[in-house]
């Protein structure tokens, strides 16, 4: 896989700094069900990287004594870790609201059909992955026989009541572009989704989050081969928007990787871009409760554009166009 940091830094990305941090966003390993060309964490089956217990373990301690009230759960497949289910439990039970990134098939994979059930006992929001509701542009992007499985298993949260606009278990998917592009207006996009997901398959969310394409792991490699990243970054740059500066993720969360390394957010996490503090250079989920994260600058290069870019993109979805 070609590397793309070289050519991220330096940066002329404008100077942020963080403000309340109220997400603690915890990738639990690498190791997933599928292999997605868009992916920015090169996850897959093949991927042996996953949160061991101990870690596991600080994080809930850290969610205990600090002020957090959101634990954001990533992968890979998160829910492939052995302490997935523990630390949703442990989490929901002192009030924390708890994010599962689920890419949908997972729930259809041997040994997990009691998961859905489980995420609708603990009231996990899901944020799932469809990056569109065609069929052939799900598995292109996805892999064969990827769309299929993500109907099904969305027809299962459906009648576990998540994506009911009137009930408390929320489900909101997630857009990709395809290739080198921006997405197009989330209102637009998600008024799509609802009709033909309605229509086609009774199905029913509660948010579509439109979210870019970063220039990094996969994805990156990617536009390297095929001579595109320069056309792509240039794309990013000539879109950026000053005014999405303030709802970027980085400001409100701090990320953490498999190991318990912290980082500004997960890109800069695959980019081995840890969080500065002070005089740590490499800090741990074991120092946060000593860390001085507010108004702490964030570490920044050039991938940053992709979450200024048009109608900016974050892990909520576009910082532009809710609806």
């Amino acid at each position: 896989m070609l590397d793309t940091l070289n050519k991220l830094r330096p940066s002329d990305f404008p100077p942020i700094r963080r403000a309340l941090v109220q997400t603690l966003q915890v990738n639990l390993g690498y190791r997933c069900n599928q292999q997605c060309l868009h992916c920015h964490v090169a996850a897959g089956p093949n991927r042996t990287e996953v949160m061991p217990g101990d870690v596991v373990d600080l994080v809930i301690e850290n969610l205990r004594d600090l002020p957090f009230d959101t634990l954001d759960l990533t992968g890979g497949a998160p829910e492939l870790n052995p302490d997935f289910r523990r630390l949703v439990e442990t989490s929901r039970a002192m009030g924390i609201r708890v994010i599962d990134r689920c890419n949908l098939t997972i729930l259809n994979e041997p040994g997990q059909e009691d998961l859905a059930g489980f995420l609708a006992s603990q009231e996990v929001e899901i944020v799932a992955s469809l990056p569109c509701y065609l069929e052939e542009n799900v598995n292109r992007q996805r892999g064969k026989g990827v769309f299929e499985g993500s109907i099904r298993a969305l027809q299962t949260l459906n009648r576990l009541g998540y994506g009911d606009s009137a009930g408390e278990r929320r489900l909101n998917l997630v857009y990709n572009p395809q290739g080198a592009s921006l997405p197009p207006p989330q209102s637009d996009l998600e008024a799509g989704y609802r009709k033909i997901l309605s229509e086609n398959y009774g199905i029913h969310f509660n948010r579509l989050l439109a979210l870019a394409n970063l220039p990094i792991q996969r994805f990156g490699s990617t536009l390297l081969s095929l001579g595109q990243f320069d056309d792509y970054m240039n794309l990013l740059k000539q879109s950026h928007r000053n005014d999405n500066l303030d709802g970027v993720m980085c400001r409100s969360l701090v990320s953490v990787d498999w190991q318990g390394y912290l980082y500004d957010c997960d890109f800069n996490q695959m980019l081995g871009l840890n969080l500065q503090a002070g005089a740590n250079a490499r800090p741990h989920l074991r120092d946060l409760p000593r860390l001085t994260l507010a108004d702490n600058p964030i570490l920044v290069a050039d991938h940053c554009y992709g979450c200024t870019a048009g109608q900016g993109s974050s892990c909520g979805g576009a910082l532009q166009d809710h609806t």
